[in-house]
């Protein structure tokens, strides 16, 4: 596994822990919203490739670090298009560290594979949109919704913590599509909503509006009628 970038520390993705956050290369999603396009577009994927961190560097940042962290959280890009995903996971598990995957739920028998080997602790899955034409739509490919529900349902009866997700857009996402949502999520143990931010993103002309901390307040209220739910501004 080579690493695209690295984030030393952070006290917010993983909830309650210390981690570190890598962030792997690559996508098989085109998202115009996607703050992290550095990591996804060949073309950028290339400039960086001379900067890339081998497993045997980070590896050795983990040993120095072991007794700071108490894991590491691994995003991208789409962690789960990588075929080593699986060994890499094994040997951050070997260190006693816990593991944080963030995954699109694209590859469910790819997250299947990592909880029947015991070798991830917490998932967070984005839900880009209400089960709607409108999903294929925003992420730029069409990928069949049965591979998204799959993933919820890997998810929710696994032994794993859990949450998922949807970046919340105004003009994009409407009340109902986080009410369908929430009714398909119906029982899982947390759903956050995350609000976008209009910056850098995969397609430069992409400038839709964020919602108010009122607008997310009343999302919120809906959907916790059916799941766990919260906002993050």
């Amino acid at each position: 596994m080579f690493i695209a970038g690295l984030q030393e520390t952070t006290l917010l993705d993983y909830p309650w822990k210390v981690a570190t956050i890598i962030f792997t290369s690559g996508c098989n999603m085109k998202c115009w919203y996607c703050h992290n396009w550095r990591f996804v577009v060949p073309e950028e994927i290339k400039k960086r490739s001379s900067h890339m961190i081998g497993e045997g560097i980070f590896f050795r940042f983990l040993e120095s670090r072991k007794n700071i962290l108490d894991g590491v959280v691994i995003c991208g890009g789409e962690p789960t298009i990588h075929g080593d995903l699986l060994h890499f996971c094994r040997k951050i598990k070997s260190l006693w560290l816990l593991v944080k995957l963030d995954t699109n739920g694209s590859h469910p028998e790819v997250l299947s594979r990592l909880i029947e080997e015991k070798v991830v602790d917490y998932i967070a899955m984005d839900v880009k949109h209400s089960f709607s034409p409108s999903y294929n739509k925003l992420i730029g490919l069409d990928i069949p919704m049965k591979k998204f529900e799959e993933s919820i349902n890997v998810i929710r009866q696994s032994h794993v913590d859990y949450e998922f997700r949807t970046t919340v857009i105004k003009w994009i996402h409407t009340r109902d599509d986080i009410i369908s949502i929430a009714i398909f999520l119906a029982g899982a143990q947390h759903y956050y909503l995350q609000n976008y931010r209009p910056w850098s993103t995969l397609d430069p002309e992409f400038s839709w509006e964020s919602f108010t901390e009122a607008e997310l307040i009343w999302f919120s209220d809906d959907a916790s009628r059916y799941v766990k739910t919260s906002y993050r501004i």
